[in-house]
Formats: C-alpha cells, structure tokens, sequence
C-alpha cells in the first residue's frame, strides 16, 4: 500500500468509536413516509405559493381602489368627483378609465380602479379558478396595463394636476410587474419543482426503488466486533460487548439516524435525477435534488486517490478531530454515544461567503454503517439538553445527509466520496447567497481533505 499503511489493520486499530460500524444491515431498510413519500391524497389543490400570488392580486386592487378614493376627497365631495371622473369622463383629467374601443371612439380601461379590476379579474379566473401553468395570462394583462400607462402619461394633463399623478401611475406600473416577476420565478418554477418531486415520491413508494447498494455480505469482507443487526434493538450477547439504546430518548435517537440513513440512501439511488450545478478545476462536482419536505440538497461527488478506508478513518470515524484540519469547521464535540452505530455531535461552523454568513451551531444525530463496498454516516438535527441553543451562535438546522465513501471493485488505492448536505442555516439570509455559500463550501471541504490525506501519507 502507498506509503507503507497497512489498511486492512485499519479495524482493529480504530479507537472506541471504531465499534459504531460494527454493525451492517441484511435487510432492506424503507424510507420513513414522514420524509420522502408524500401520499396522493394529501396534494394540496393550490399551492401555498400559488395561494400567495392570488392574496397579492387582491391585494393590488385593494391598494389601487383606496388611492383613487383618497384621490377623490383632495378638492371636491367624493360623490362631485365621482360624477365628474365618471360620468362626465375625460381621459384628459380622469383617473377612471376602460379600455375598449367602440366605433372610433377610444374609451380607455386603466390602472385606477378599473385597470386594476382588469388584473385582478383576468389573474384570479387564469391562476386562481382555473389554475393554469402558464404565463399568457400575466404576460397579456402587463402588455395592457404597461401600454396603457405610457399613453396615459403622454397624452394626458394628470401630473400637473396633484400629486396623484404621478403616485398612481407609478403603482399601476410597479405592482403590474412585480406580479409577472412573482408568478414566473416564484409560482412557476416551485410548483415545477415540486411535482417533480411530489411524482419521484409517488414512484418510489409504489415500485419501492431497489438501494444503490446490495445488503447481503459475507461475514470476511470487514473487520467485525460482535455481529448485530441494524435497527435491531434485541438485547446483544451478555459479555456487554455491544451497546445499544436503552432509555426512550435514547431510541428516539436511534430512530432520527435510521430515517436519516434512510433518506440517503435514497437519494444515492436517485442519481440520475441530480442536477448538475458547478464542478472545480480537480472535478469534484456538485449537483442538487429536490426532496420533498426538505427542499434543496446538495450532493458534492468526488474521486479521491487513496483507499477508502483513510477517508473513512478521517471523515465518519473520528469527526470530534475534524476541526484540526478541516477549516470550514471550528469546532466539533461527541456529546453522546447512543449505540454501537448512533452517536450526537455538536458541531461549529466557520463563517462563510466572506464572512457575510456568520458562523453557525448544530446539534446532530449520526448513524454509522458499513455496507458491502461503502461505508456511509448519515446524520440530521436533533436535540440535546447538553447543548440548548446559545446567543454566541445562530442555531441551523440539518435536513437528512451525510458522508458516503465508495470503495473501487478494480482498485483499492482510489475510493469515491459522496458528501450530501442538507441544511438551513437560519437567519435572514438570501437563498441565493446561502445556495452559493454551500457549494463553495463543499470544494473548499475537499482541498482541505485533500491536503489532509497528503500529510498523513507523507509521515507514515
């Protein structure tokens, strides 16, 4: 082996911890339902997105009726103006307007009042009644409300007259397109992304997609301490070489790791729905997928030149000394070993983005496993009395994810490594900032890995 390390010593080696991946599973673990299969039946009919767009469509009819009516009391009576703005219309000095041509008379429909009825008509019968997915409607009614106001503003008196003249306009025109901009960028794309994952959920609870990787191993392949069953929460032998949750909170714990595990598992399944989003000069790779109630993971996927058992030994085993080498985290703490394959850590950020993200706290709980030819920690957020949230840090929150590490059946001195990072880092952050934050992060993970690897080959 390359620089003289013996790594099929490696297991009996191992400190302590080196018992979480004593166990492996032989059986086919599903996915809790509470995380990647959304039933049928609870589809909503209108998105929550959708329900928002047809609130601000309201929204701007309210708005523009009441400034018209404020309009209305500036000089006269409301019921003087409201004689002279409509029935004795002029589109000279009138603020109440309808656009529709008879003969050769061109009798104007706008923004104040009735341009803004004309919106909220065309956009709540298209989006709202017959819930279309198309942008025709929104573009037809900003084509309207646009061209009217630029007429409008030329050929009409009304900015000299008060300083509605201007106010009302310039709100016909903004509100017009901010709804086009919120219904195509907001409505659109999420709903798209949404089905997306609403029908791989569907698929995947009625075939029941087969895991990227077989369960079955013979008893030879790893360094094994005392054989157990994962998820299995039967007594182990009585020499009390095993340990395993015993107290409530301990099993709750348990479960949390078994439905992370699961959930990437899943998502290794589904490799051929990522997403590509960017790659760096040495081709790590990050892609993205959409997960039904988690939203956005990154997937970072890279190829390593050493075995897979160092970057085991570095990454999954020993995460309480990551912080030594890895300069994207400060700081990391076992607070708990739950079992022989759960463990909660409580880990440290650095900040990122320039320090335009601060840095951030998480408690996590992690289920480590070793499968046939992968070993795999995968963890999410949980909660711990030995760690309560603190003023010092904002406290994100962890989706399903974790570290995966792919032996080569052709080559062991080369292994892949799969990061899946799933995370809100709270706070009053743009998602596009934290979107690209996380996969600068993810490449600057591996050149410190990296680098990492390369120290330890040259002192061995």
């Amino acid at each position: 082996m390359p620089g003289g390390v013996d790594y099929g010593q490696f297991g009996g080696s191992l400190p302590a911890i080196a018992s979480l991946n004593a166990s492996y599973s032989t059986t086919v673990s599903l996915p809790s339902p509470h995380y990647l299969m959304v039933p049928p039946g609870e589809k909503k009919v209108i998105s929550d997105v959708r329900r928002t767009f047809c609130l601000f469509v309201t929204f701007d009819l309210l708005f523009i009726s009441l400034l018209w009516i404020i309009e209305l009391n500036i000089q006269n009576s409301i019921w003087q103006s409201l004689e002279l703005e409509v029935v004795k219309y002029s589109f000279q000095s009138s603020f109440f307007d309808i656009f529709v041509s008879v003969n050769d008379q061109a009798i104007i429909i706008g923004p104040k009042v009735l341009l803004a009825l004309f919106r909220f008509l065309c956009l709540q019968l298209g989006y709202a009644a017959l819930r279309l997915r198309h942008w025709w409607v929104i573009a037809i009614t900003t084509l309207v409300t646009s061209s009217f106001l630029v007429v409008k503003v030329i050929l009409s008196n009304l900015l000299s007259q008060n300083a509605f003249g201007y106010v009302l306009p310039i709100t016909s025109f903004v509100v017009a397109w901010l709804e086009t901009w919120f219904l195509d960028f907001k409505v659109l794309s999420i709903e798209a992304g949404d089905e997306r994952a609403y029908l791989a959920a569907v698929n995947a609870a009625s075939e029941r997609a087969p895991m990227i990787y077989p369960r079955a191993v013979s008893e030879g392949q790893f360094y094994s301490p005392p054989e157990s069953l994962a998820g299995s929460e039967e007594d182990l032998d009585e020499e009390g070489l095993g340990r395993r949750a015993v107290s409530p909170q301990e099993k709750a714990l348990v479960r949390q790791g078994k439905e992370a595990m699961a959930v990437v598992e899943q998502i290794l399944a589904q490799e051929e729905n990522w997403k590509f989003e960017k790659n760096n000069d040495v081709g790590d790779s990050v892609y993205t997928l959409e997960i039904p109630f988690h939203g956005k993971t990154f997937i970072l996927k890279a190829f390593m030149q050493c075995p897979a058992e160092l970057v085991y030994q570095e990454v999954i085993l020993q995460p309480e000394k990551m912080a030594q080498w890895n300069k994207t985290v400060s700081g990391c703490q076992i607070l708990q070993r739950v079992d022989d394959n759960t463990l909660v850590s409580y880990d440290i950020s650095s900040g990122a983005a320039g320090g335009v993200v601060s840095a951030r706290d998480f408690v996590n709980v992690r289920r480590v496993e070793r499968k046939q030819d992968c070993y795999v920690s995968a963890g999410m957020a949980t909660d711990h009395d030995a760690k309560p949230p603190h003023s010092r840090y904002v406290r994100g929150e962890n989706g399903p994810g974790g570290f995966v590490v792919l032996k080569s059946n052709s080559n062991p001195s080369v292994c892949t490594f799969i990061w899946v990072l799933n995370t809100d880092l709270k706070g009053r952050l743009p998602r596009y900032l934290i979107h690209q934050s996380l996969a600068a992060t993810m490449f600057e993970f591996m050149a410190h890995l990296r680098q990492r690897i390369r120290d330890l080959r040259s002192t061995r």
